[in-house]
């Protein structure tokens, strides 16, 4: 699964969020889908793992089946994958 956050962080003339998933595949797949370059990933391979995504593409990740969640879920996802990982 999917998921996108609530953040809307100015960056330039954007409006910017989080994009995470439940593996990485999910992730850059999600990624190719909307048009978000596979090097702006940040933290690769890690729990942080994550786009920041402008709210464009926001919701073109929700047309394509995203599940918009709030940044404390996104904080939860990143403990629960810090735990499968143990």
């Amino acid at each position: 699964m999917v998921y996108v956050d609530s953040m809307q962080a100015p960056y330039g003339n954007m409006i910017m969020c989080h994009m995470i998933a439940d593996t990485t595949e999910e992730l850059l797949k999600m990624a190719d889908d909307i048009g978000v370059k596979r090097k702006w990933i940040q933290y690769p391979g890690t729990n942080k793992e994550h786009f920041d995504i402008c709210l464009s593409k926001k919701w073109k990740a929700i047309m394509l089946g995203a599940k918009e969640i709030t940044q404390k879920d996104i904080v939860r996802l990143k403990f629960y994958k810090i735990e499968k990982i143990k």
